[in-house]
């Protein structure tokens, strides 16, 4: 199975089942992080960790602390598809680490980044 990473419309694939998302808080400058995998669905989020806490950033119910992070498993259904804002009013992107490497997405100004399953 592979990912689609839309930037300015155009696809980028990833050759795995699992990524993580990851950035910093615009206002509390805390670090975020999402643990993803590939469903046949969808996008399925599996774990969230936050280091600390704050306004918008309450760590999930049964979070453990571990290492300075806040990490707590999510039992959700699958989405199709999630859309990252791009402003450029904050410090940083997102960062999308997969089994190839990592790369920064929506770091400056523009329209949103799309994440889904490509289909083929």
């Amino acid at each position: 199975m592979s990912a689609c990473l839309l930037i300015a419309g155009k696809p980028l694939m990833l050759a795995t089942a699992a990524f993580t998302l990851s950035w910093t808080h615009s206002v509390e400058r805390t670090e975020w992080r999402e643990s993803w995998r590939l469903a046949d669905n969808g996008l399925q989020l599996v774990e969230a960790s936050v280091r600390g806490s704050g306004a918008g950033m309450e760590p999930g119910e049964n979070a453990r602390l571990i290492d300075g992070w806040w990490v707590w498993r999510i039992e959700t259904a699958p989405v199709r598809e999630l859309v990252l804002a791009a402003s450029g009013a904050t410090t940083g992107g997102w960062r999308l680490c997969h089994s190839q490497g990592c790369l920064e997405i929506g770091r400056a100004a523009g329209e949103p980044v799309h994440i889904r399953l490509c289909t083929q």
